[in-house]
């Protein structure tokens, strides 16, 4: 499994209208072949910074399932103008197995 961790800046004051399309925008993700859950939380210090935190199969479902997926360009369309900068996206692997 491969963690995609995303830092979200949200232009301040559109954190609500963020939350509520975010809402709506969770029905494409979900739809693709590899994704495994997803969680967006919201920073207690930075109330305009979220992390979303996305499980996956492998990078490709991420990187070329989603991203080249029709869905993808409704996830666009829906959350990419709240960002202030453009967010950082990062996958993560397990490095220690117990």
């Amino acid at each position: 499994m491969i963690l995609e961790i995303a830092t979200l800046d949200v232009i301040p004051g559109q954190e609500a209208a963020f939350e509520a399309d975010f809402k709506i925008a969770q029905q494409y993700i979900v739809q693709i072949d590899g994704y495994q859950w997803h969680e967006l939380r919201r920073c207690i210090e930075r109330q305009n910074r979220y992390v979303l935190l996305v499980g996956w199969r492998d990078l490709e479902s991420h990187t070329i399932g989603f991203r080249g997926s029709p869905q993808y360009q409704d996830w666009k369309r829906l959350l990419h103008h709240y960002y202030d900068p453009f967010p950082t996206v990062e996958h993560f692997a397990k490095a220690i197995h117990p």
